[in-house]
């Protein structure tokens, strides 16, 4: 071993001399050519496209793909309007979300969302009064929260408003349902901490006895250390104080899945930042309902029947032709969602947390997608799911499937009952991350993954659409389909 270590040293030090020979060289080559008179303007250079020359400046050629991508999709609108027309009507869109009464059944569901947060309220203040044991406590919640996922899907079942007014109720209600889970939760664990320190306190009571007078010279740093400490103690919130209506209220209309006893707060409402966030949020939600009516609607409408009958290239045809403009929308959504409507909640309730997304367009596995796109939500599976799963002895992989498994009820809990179809569509789209995300970590890296990413997302979701609207249009519209057959 010795021996080989020597040569390996011999040789290391015999490149780095034969290379520095190899700089002397060129370096004198160069001093010679340039004092000739011919006026020599070559040098040794690599080709800009070369890994060796260290170029990486190619900003130009993403312009190029971006004005290439405008064009195109340029091309593709004009094609649909000349096809289709003007499809875009803002007075039908007023007069549907104000005259349809199909809206007022979720709207009251809405409003009696609030009796499900005053009984988790009520329960909770009679567990610190100890007028209710901690299994008594418990079961309350368990049946309170089931019945809050529950009542509105049959309430929409049995009615059947319409489809968009069900996914906004029922997605109001699901939110309402993890904020409680970390609200329960939360004070759960304050109320042991709570009651662990009034036992701790009431023995210290019992052994106490009379100090003498000398214990009362006190050291100036430690008066003033305490006095600071006072003052932020003076300004935090603690079990039980938090079990108020003002404290809930906060919570539930802050952007945030996950209960503290003390957010973080911004001083000051930004009145510029308000009014932007305000304006992307009207002017984005207008565009993304024009982009549905204008592209989407007349595409999926006619791809029922090649879906119908199975011709498998026309429906490959459809499927990309349907990519562009979903995932555009899907963008668009994002950013209003996530970046607006998240930020003017933020803002007005003064919450000082603004992370609600970090960048998940750089993400090479699926597993960083899912954990950087939706922080609210990540967080909250983190903190109520994953980590407790963890605590009870299951290893992490098995928490992960649990993770995905709640986030794929959730996506079908949001399409099927809205449409009053079973179909599990999105349970398994969003179950089979699991076996993808471990395809791409295991085979494919770097911007490949990223690649994979992406490609899943724009392929994966306009399948979906196809799979749940193609049923949809046979349950409602077999007359109309029965037409486009014959």
């Amino acid at each position: 071993m010795a021996t080989t270590n020597s040569n390996l040293r011999v040789r290391g030090i015999c490149r780095s001399v034969s290379f520095d020979k190899a700089q002397e060289i060129n370096k004198e080559e160069e001093t010679f050519r340039r004092s000739q008179p011919d006026k020599p303007c070559h040098q040794h250079r690599d080709s800009l496209f070369s890994t060796s020359s260290g170029f990486d400046n190619f900003r130009g050629l993403l312009n190029l793909c971006i004005v290439l991508l405008i064009l195109s999709n340029a091309r593709v609108a004009l094609e649909n309007i000349i096809k289709y027309g003007i499809l875009v009507d803002p007075i039908r869109y007023a007069t549907f979300f104000l005259m349809n009464p199909f809206s007022w059944p979720c709207a009251l569901l809405v409003i009696l969302s609030m009796v499900f947060i005053q009984v988790a309220y009520f329960t909770e203040r009679l567990l610190y009064k100890c007028y209710l044991s901690e299994r008594m406590g418990q079961c309350i919640h368990i049946v309170n929260l089931l019945v809050t996922l529950t009542f509105p899907a049959t309430t929409i079942i049995y009615i059947h408003p319409s489809p968009f007014f069900s996914v906004v109720s029922l997605g109001i209600y699901t939110i309402i349902f993890l904020k409680l889970t970390s609200y329960l939760t939360v004070n759960k664990w304050c109320r042991t901490e709570y009651q662990k320190n009034n036992n701790k306190s009431k023995k210290l009571e019992r052994r106490k006895t009379v100090l003498s007078a000398t214990s009362n010279i006190i050291n100036y740093n430690s008066n003033q250390a305490a006095a600071k400490k006072q003052d932020i103690h003076k300004q935090a919130v603690f079990y039980p104080k938090n079990l108020n209506q003002k404290d809930l209220m906060y919570f539930m209309a802050v952007p945030a899945l996950c209960y503290e006893l003390n957010f973080p707060r911004s001083s000051r409402i930004r009145k510029r930042f308000l009014i932007k966030r305000i304006l992307e949020m009207v002017f984005l939600s207008q565009l993304m309902i024009a982009l549905c009516h204008q592209w989407m609607i007349p595409t999926v409408h006619n791809s029922m029947v090649p879906f119908h009958k199975m011709q498998v290239s026309r429906i490959v045809e459809r499927l990309l032709k349907l990519a562009i403009p979903n995932h555009l929308i899907w963008l668009l959504f994002f950013y209003w969602f996530f970046h607006s409507c998240l930020n003017v909640t933020a803002e007005l309730m003064k919450f000082g947390d603004r992370e609600f997304y970090r960048d998940w367009w750089n993400a090479e596995t699926v597993q960083s997608f899912w954990s950087n796109w939706n922080i609210p939500v990540h967080r909250w599976a983190i903190r109520h799911l994953y980590k407790p799963m963890l605590s009870y002895g299951y290893s992490r992989f098995q928490s992960q499937i649990a993770v995905f498994a709640l986030s794929a009820f959730f996506h079908e809990y949001l399409v099927s009952i809205p449409l009053r179809m079973f179909r599990i569509w999105a349970f398994t789209g969003m179950f089979g991350q699991i076996p993808f995300a471990l395809v791409v970590s295991k085979y494919l890296h770097g911007k490949y993954g990223n690649m994979a990413v992406w490609l899943s997302l724009i392929i994966g979701q306009p399948l979906a659409i196809f799979m749940y609207a193609h049923d949809y249009y046979i349950l409602n519209n077999l007359a109309l389909v029965d037409a486009g057959l014959q």
